[in-house]
């Protein structure tokens, strides 16, 4: 952690719906004219999409089917971290980018499921804006969870994240149904071992809980709305959050718990602008003091 150069990190699994709320932060970034710089988790992979095929089919002749994205083995970790504890320090560092699709290809001139050139940060941002899989995540041999100011956890019931990433995979990805399934079955030991305890790191969790029935979610035709959810706020320190002026700006809201706060799906983006906004300008304007 930081005074003069904080870092603020959203973390979620493959589908959870980060990518939504980091839309949410570029409004406030740009809005409150905060100059952030941003990283993505999938440019921490250590794999492009050709040699993680190669590591995954590796690993099955090992008897190991468990091999994943979600995992130690499958990631740069340390280079992670490394990363956060520079930008820490001096504001510095750098990224590169994960080209996911033919419009990124276009974009980048690379082919999709490459990697573009490692590039050193702009000089002179307010903070670091990571948004991914691993940004609150601790093992043995990193932790990368204590050197960011802010932790965002977006954290759908599982039903719910899995019918988001099924209907993502399929209609974006052109992957059957029992493709995505093998992926999160094979998945499973590194999200119960690497995802999940995050959550327990995070400042804040996001969990969007839907109003109908996601019993089966590999026979879901489509997403539940947002106004077929609820949404579940968790702090994990309430002190200083103003429970009584969120719930009386939001509507038909709730609370369930001495942190936690209940509101109806649809109002997630504002929840989150008026939770979030006085937070990050705390941030910077402790940077600038500091600085």
């Amino acid at each position: 952690m930081s005074a003069k150069h904080p870092i603020i990190s959203v973390t979620g699994s493959s589908g959870a719906g980060t990518s939504t709320v980091k839309h949410t932060f570029d409004q406030i970034f740009r809005r409150e004219q905060v100059n952030a710089v941003s990283i993505e988790g999938d440019a921490f992979h250590r794999y492009d999409r050709a040699e993680m095929k190669r590591a995954m089919a590796e690993a099955a002749e090992q008897d190991n089917n468990h091999f994943s994205h979600f995992g130690p083995e499958a990631n740069l970790f340390e280079e992670l971290e490394a990363v956060f504890s520079q930008y820490g320090e001096s504001g510095m560092g750098r990224t590169r980018h994960y080209v996911h699709d033919e419009d990124e290809a276009e974009l980048y001139g690379m082919a999709p499921g490459t990697f573009t050139a490692w590039q050193d940060f702009p000089p002179e941002s307010d903070l670091l804006f990571y948004e991914g899989l691993h940004g609150a995540v601790v093992t043995d041999k990193v932790d990368v969870a204590r050197h960011a100011d802010l932790k965002i956890g977006v954290v759908p019931v599982i039903n719910l994240e899995w019918i988001q990433k099924i209907q993502r995979d399929k209609g974006a990805r052109g992957y059957s149904t029992e493709a995505v399934m093998d992926t999160m079955l094979r998945r499973m030991p590194d999200y119960v071992h690497y995802i999940c305890p995050q959550f327990t790191e995070t400042d804040i969790n996001f969990q969007r809980v839907p109003t109908v029935d996601t019993s089966n979610p590999f026979i879901a035709r489509w997403i539940p709305t947002a106004d077929e959810s609820m949404v579940v706020i968790r702090f994990r320190d309430p002190r200083g959050i103003d429970f009584p002026y969120l719930v009386s700006m939001l509507h038909d809201s709730f609370m369930s718990r001495a942190n936690s706060i209940v509101i109806p799906g649809g109002k997630l983006d504002i929840a989150m602008q008026l939770i979030l906004t006085p937070m990050i300008l705390k941030l910077v304007e402790r940077k600038r003091r500091a600085s």
